[in-house]
């Protein structure tokens, strides 16, 4: 992927960045910044540097919950995969061979049953 350098307006500073991010992601990012800012920043004040470190740490806040959502439901989701293959163990061992055995070799015997 090529980079290029562009120039980004944050708190009413030009940035100039190099970056391979399509501009439409870089310009929804600006405006998640711009956003932070605004809830940091009396309205109609220019961003101060305060500003802009209680924006950062704002996002990064954000972030963090966000990962946290993610982790507790990906464990969430491997549990629940977890239950369902024990349950489905129990079943077949609970199961008489010759039953799992005559039911494989029915589905071999119809054409396209996988």
């Amino acid at each position: 992927m090529s980079q290029a350098a562009v120039q980004l307006k944050v708190a009413g500073q030009v940035y100039r960045v190099v970056t391979s991010a399509p501009e439409a992601e870089l310009d929804r990012l600006v405006a998640c910044v711009e956003d932070a800012l605004a809830q940091v920043t009396a309205p109609g004040r220019q961003p101060s540097p305060q500003a802009l470190v209680l924006a950062a740490l704002t996002l990064a806040h954000e972030l963090e919950e966000e990962r946290e959502k993610s982790r507790r439901l990906e464990e969430r989701h491997r549990n629940l995969i977890q239950n369902v293959i024990g349950r489905i163990d129990q079943v077949l061992d609970e199961t008489p061979a010759e039953v799992v055995v005559s039911t494989k070799s029915r589905t071999r015997s119809h054409p396209g049953v996988v």
